[in-house]
């Protein structure tokens, strides 16, 4: 369908098409003025995500979703019914009354049946990428529109700081059960840990345990000396026994040493008194019996050195025994001790992890009580909801504009339906596309122009004939 045969359409059936086109105006034009006009109050609320709690005293992590959680909270039942109450709707005598017609008395409560009514009119939504919520509540009534949607931002605000007290007080209770029970716990360990204590006489192990290791220490260093000298003494006995003379206790003792001697001297003055005067002479013999004397003294002398020296090594080895009796009880007392204290620590531990557990309760127990004693959220009114000064629907400019819109699609649509129904060649392309036939000329309608001596009045003019293009023969 060409340009021309489109408006030639529209043209033959101008009638209908402002028929449909009036009729759908108008009946838009009458909706506007039927409808009731409704206003919206608009109120804002600014969730902070990135304040510092002001109880743990750090700032809570904000998650892509969390502003989507406070937007379902707004539009929670819960919120709506917290408005029901705080206004008193539900005791309102017509309210009750439609309440029973709508429900038969019967299903939900007065509350939530006028919660879910006013969510219907309640409208929630994040502005732009910020974290400013926009809430909006429509009605007939531009004071109840305010009143209503002030009230649901504090319903929202009053809920959100419910849903962070009412698990704070569940956690404090809770807290205070479990610290009553670590702190029972905390005072039996200590009991136990003073008890033990107590019974062993632990006041300062670690100290107490320094002061017998050293004397270990000092037994031990005395042992290794006292057998060292046992050693010696012993093995000085045991020379003394096979050649006693030849011992160092005899060759260094003085005494033996002088009668050495002098023993030396006399047998010197023995030969020369037996040279001279030969064996049997009074001063020979009286130098042999000196010399007998002397031998004699000498062996008494070096049996008594001798005797010394097993005296000396029978007291060494009694030392060492008694050292070495001394360092195994020392020992044995040392792992006693070091037994009691690693006894004494796992109590010291005890009373140490339950003095912890106790702690970290303690301080969740006082964090969650001061949470729920809490009056703060980070929700704030950025700003209230005001009485709307113009009506914000039925929108006019909107519905006539779409009511133009569809008037002349549907007059458009009219026009052609009706064409199709009442087929009819309006001009000569429809009689080409229904005969097949070329045309050989078009008879224009005819123009009326005033005439120049004939006054007013005029007649028809008709143009030349216009004649049309044959098809020319082919292969001319």
């Amino acid at each position: 369908m060409s340009l021309g045969q489109f408006f030639s359409i529209l043209l033959a059936r101008w009638k209908v098409a402002l028929a449909v086109f009036l009729v759908v105006v108008g009946g838009a034009t009458g909706a506007v003025f039927m409808l009731d006009k409704e206003y919206t109050a608009t109120a804002t609320v600014l969730v902070d995500v990135r304040s510092p709690d002001p109880v743990a005293g750090m700032i809570l992590p904000g998650t892509p979703n969390y502003l989507l959680t406070q937007l379902e909270i707004v539009r929670s039942e819960r919120v709506a019914q917290r408005v029901v109450r705080n206004l008193r709707l539900a005791e309102n005598p017509q309210t009750v009354e439609q309440w029973r017609e709508a429900t038969g008395g019967t299903g939900s409560s007065v509350e939530s049946w006028l919660a879910k009514a006013l969510l219907r009119k309640l409208e929630v939504k994040p502005s732009g990428d910020s974290n400013v919520l926009s809430v909006n509540y429509q009605s007939v009534d531009p004071k109840f529109s305010a009143l209503l949607t002030n009230a649901f931002v504090q319903a929202y605000i009053d809920t959100n700081l419910d849903l962070r007290v009412e698990p704070a007080k569940q956690y404090s209770s809770f807290f205070d059960t479990r610290a009553k029970e670590l702190r029972a716990q905390l005072e039996g360990a200590q009991a136990r840990l003073s008890a033990y204590q107590k019974e062993h006489g632990l006041v300062a192990t670690d100290e107490r345990l320094d002061i017998e290791s050293a004397r270990l220490q000092e037994l031990s260093s005395q042992l290794v000396a006292i057998q060292a000298l046992a050693a010696d003494t012993s093995s000085r006995q045991n020379q003394a026994k096979t050649s006693a003379s030849e011992t160092p206790d005899v060759l260094q003792n003085p005494l033996i040493a002088s009668l050495k001697g002098d023993l030396d001297r006399q047998e010197v003055k023995l030969q020369e008194l037996s040279a001279r005067y030969g064996n049997s002479h009074p001063q020979v013999i009286e130098a042999q019996a000196s010399i007998n004397a002397l031998r004699g003294r000498i062996e008494g002398e070096t049996r008594r050195v001798t005797g010394g020296v097993s005296v000396s090594n029978n007291i060494n080895r009694l030392r060492e025994a008694e050292v070495r009796a001394a360092l195994d009880a020392q020992r044995e007392l040392l792992l006693k001790m070091r037994e009691r204290r690693d006894e004494a620590m796992v109590l010291v531990k005890d009373v140490e992890n339950a003095q912890r557990a106790y702690d970290a309760v303690l301080a969740r127990l006082n964090q969650t009580s001061l949470e729920s004693h809490t009056n703060t959220t980070n929700a704030s009114v950025l700003s209230p909801a005001v009485e709307p000064a113009a009506p914000s629907s039925p929108k006019v400019m909107l519905i006539m504009m779409m009511a133009l819109a569809v008037g002349s699609v549907l007059a458009v649509a009219a026009s052609f339906l009706l064409e199709l129904l009442d087929r009819r060649a309006r001009s000569y392309e429809d009689v080409v596309q229904l005969l097949g036939l070329p045309v050989l000329g078009v008879m224009p309608k005819p123009l009326r122009r005033k005439l120049l001596f004939r006054g007013s009045g005029g007649n028809a003019m008709i143009p030349r004939r216009v004649l049309g293009q044959l098809p020319r023969p082919k292969g001319a």
